[in-house]
């Protein structure tokens, strides 16, 4: 009665072969990014058990909270922009992923990572339209899941415990699951057959209470899950001590239809025997013993839980790979979520775009005197805006014309493209960079040689300004600037700081790389503690997505607005991603007519971010240029850009 989901369960050991060897470099990276941060992890059915591993997963590494929700709830309770938010899902196609999905792209999170198990989803497809998305495509076992998630949820399970422990230096603890999981994995285990006898008794009871402690909670839910969507029985999750405030009393109204399966872990077995000791000996007791540390005992709780329920659907006679599933139950899953709805203004884009501003400046979003009072401010901008002749363009680098997440690579064709498009319109541009010379040779490689005089490109924010044909520039051969000078040893040898970033100094620039882990936030308020204490004069701390550098006195990136403005080019249009303070283009995008395709500023007057909703990055910076109309010796935005 049991053969689909039985053969599914044969596929197991593939599919821990598969976790233990595939490329992980992308969810790596992805990971990386979410550990400054909150995270949430949302799915549907099986997929949520997914979210609660990566959720608990996140805790133990990283420190900072996370949480598994569900669709519904990720749609009806916006969270701030900083939260990381991770999708999972198999298929990649249920209504409820895709509502959420758009609700995210829309609402721009830092950071938006979707782990899909197919690539020509419908969710895929809705990733590759906005770039900035961590699509992550992973297809963990050979064939389709059934009814209920089996090898796409260990799969998953497995891949994230894997890569946090590898991210985090703690590969001790995936070695340790591994083998764990290597045992439980293959029907003909002995153990799996010890497992199997315990929980016999069980089955003859209609309902079953699951105990568990911090590392085997995912075992439990997901066995609740299981037991409840292929209707196999009554499931009442409660862990060691919250069991004792008052959940016994259940056992004590229906000793007689109720038995106990226990999952007991290395860290809480001695709470866990003091507990079923007391437990009545009329009520059936299965206990699931589940040694080694705490990543092992989440995966193999995880594993025993699609055990149980085989062997429960088996004396149940249930195939729980193939239930059956009623025609209402079928019009209920297609139903479409209702999503929040929010006050409207004019257009998507402009929405969008007031939302960007409120979230910078106000906890108010839905107050509509707020909002008309951004509405007044963005149709000012905007006249503005298309009301200008630009004969000059000042780009930020990272962020803005590359993607920080290929940084050391050069500018894509599209953006190449965008620039000598604009160049070829007797239009001068200047790149405002905290890079040295490596922006000059990715530009020398990309822009055609016989323009390179007319790109005009600010050096480590602006210290040294050079037209791009100039290859003795940037030179840091130069004696430090007076205003650093103090700064590099206090900064060097500070013990906090030394702890958790690298420092690289240049004549203008002490730059400061966080550590792998490290919060960029913690880096600057560090050193800007450290900068304010020793009072130089002029100097700036200033952050950029992957770094922070200590300015000397006069380096900033409007040096290369002031320059062109000083050889002519008195109209400018500047355009960069760090727009908020403390972000390196702070002061870039200030003036007048300045773009963010990023964070923006809380000034209502200026770096107003109009990229389309869910767009952020490259795909906005393209977007500008697009609007970009030449003539003869100027470049404006036409009347209804924007809209």
């Amino acid at each position: 009665m049991t053969a689909r989901y039985a053969n599914e369960l044969t596929r197991l050991s593939h599919t821990l072969t598969w976790a233990a060897t595939t490329e992980l470099d992308p969810l790596r990276h992805a990971i990386r990014e979410a550990s400054h941060s909150s995270l949430r992890a949302i799915g549907s059915g099986g997929s949520l058990t997914a979210a609660h591993v990566l959720a608990t997963l996140h805790k133990r590494y990283s420190g900072y909270l996370a949480a598994a929700t569900t669709p519904l709830e990720a749609i009806n309770q916006p969270l701030d922009p900083s939260v990381s938010s991770w999708l999972l899902t198999a298929g990649g196609s249920n209504v409820d992923i895709l509502a959420v999905a758009k609700s995210l792209i829309t609402g721009e999170p830092r950071q938006l990572a979707v782990l899909c198990g197919r690539s020509n989803s419908p969710l895929a497809r809705l990733c590759d339209q906005h770039p900035f998305i961590d699509l992550l495509l992973y297809a963990p076992h050979r064939g389709k899941d059934g009814f209920l998630a089996t090898n796409s949820l260990l799969g998953f399970s497995a891949i994230l415990a894997r890569a946090y422990a590898a991210e985090y230096h703690r590969d001790d603890d995936w070695h340790d699951a591994h083998e764990q999981l290597a045992h439980l994995v293959r029907p003909d285990s002995s153990q799996i057959s010890v497992w199997q006898d315990a929980t016999q008794t069980l089955w003859q009871r209609s309902t079953t209470l699951v105990l568990h402690g911090a590392s085997t909670q995912t075992g439990a839910i997901d066995l609740e899950s299981k037991f409840t969507e292929s209707a196999l029985g009554n499931v009442q999750l409660a862990d060691y001590r919250n069991f004792a405030h008052g959940r016994h009393h259940w056992l004590a109204k229906h000793a007689e239809t109720s038995g106990i399966l226990a999952f007991v872990a290395d860290d809480d077995s001695r709470v866990a025997e003091r507990t079923l000791n007391l437990i009545p000996p009329e009520i059936p007791q299965a206990r699931i013993p589940l040694p080694g540390g705490r990543t092992a005992t989440e995966l193999t709780s995880l594993t025993a839980a699609l055990w149980v329920t085989h062997w429960a659907a088996t004396a149940r006679g249930v195939d729980p790979g193939r239930p059956g599933v009623p025609d209402f139950g079928r019009k209920i899953y297609r139903l479409r979520s209702q999503t929040h709805r929010r006050p409207r203004v004019p257009s998507p884009r402009q929405t969008a775009a007031i939302r960007r501003k409120i979230d910078a400046a106000s906890p108010r979003r839905d107050d509509p005197t707020n909002l008309d009072l951004w509405q007044d401010a963005l149709d000012v901008f905007l006249l503005r805006l298309r009301s200008s002749r630009f004969n000059a363009v000042v780009f930020d680098y990272d962020g803005t014309l590359m993607d920080t997440r290929n940084r050391f690579d050069t500018p894509t064709p599209e953006i190449t493209t965008a620039l000598v498009r604009i160049i070829e319109s007797n239009t001068r541009i200047g790149i405002a960079t905290g890079r040295g010379k490596s922006v000059r040779n990715d530009l020398q490689r990309s822009v055609p040689q016989a323009l390179w005089s007319q790109v005009l490109v600010g050096y480590y924010n602006g210290a040294q300004l050079a037209p791009l044909d100039d290859d003795d520039t940037p030179d840091v051969s130069h004696r430090i600037d007076p205003s650093l000078e103090p700064l590099v040893d206090l900064l060097r040898n500070h013990s906090a700081l030394a702890r958790i970033a690298h420092q690289h100094t240049r004549p203008w620039q002490i730059t400061l790389s966080a550590m792998s882990h490290v919060p960029n936030a913690l880096v600057w308020e560090l050193s800007s503690e450290i900068v304010h204490e020793a009072c130089p004069i002029g100097v700036s701390v200033v952050r950029s997505a992957h770094s922070v550098d200590v300015l000397a006195a006069g380096v900033n990136k409007l040096n290369v607005v002031n320059h062109l403005r000083d050889t002519g080019d008195n109209r400018v249009l500047t355009i960069g991603d760090r727009g908020r303070w403390p972000g390196n283009d702070h002061k870039l995008l200030r003036e007048p007519c300045s773009l963010s395709v990023d964070e923006v500023s809380t000034d209502p007057s200026t770096c107003w971010h109009l990229g389309q909703p869910g767009q952020r990055g490259l795909a906005v910076t393209l977007d500008y240029l697009a609007a970009l109309t030449p003539s003869a010796d100027h470049l404006t935005f036409a009347p209804d850009a924007f809209e």
